[in-house]
């Protein structure tokens, strides 16, 4: 991943976790790694535990955002967010996915950004 990849990647993280707070959202761990990967961000919505995939783009010429979740990435998080509840021992909350997609301008101002809840 190139550099510009990665910088774009933890603005729209940014951006996406400072949405997130400011509608109600309590955050609990960005960037949660083991070995199977990576979950952009982990919150509370209400009594719902949320992970959260973000995706960025700097333009709309490959599609949007959110349609790069792909039926394997889904499987992934979905096996990455197992691995969270097991080892917070959490694995009777309620939970579900969801999507941010945020679109940058010229200027590197997001442009939109869109929350998709209960993504997948």
């Amino acid at each position: 991943m190139t550099i510009q990849r990665k910088k774009l990647g933890r603005q729209g993280e940014d951006a996406a976790a400072c949405y997130l707070e400011k509608n109600g959202y309590t955050l609990l761990r960005r960037n949660y790694t083991c070995r199977l990967g990576e979950i952009d961000i982990v919150a509370m919505d209400r009594d719902v535990l949320v992970f959260v995939e973000v995706r960025s783009r700097s333009s709309e010429n490959y599609g949007l955002a959110q349609e790069s979740v792909t039926v394997r990435k889904k499987l992934k998080l979905r096996q990455l967010a197992w691995q969270y509840l097991k080892a917070e021992g959490k694995t009777n909350r309620n939970c579900r996915f969801d999507v941010v997609a945020v679109l940058f301008n010229r200027e590197g101002r997001v442009k939109r950004l869109e929350h998709i809840e209960d993504a997948f």
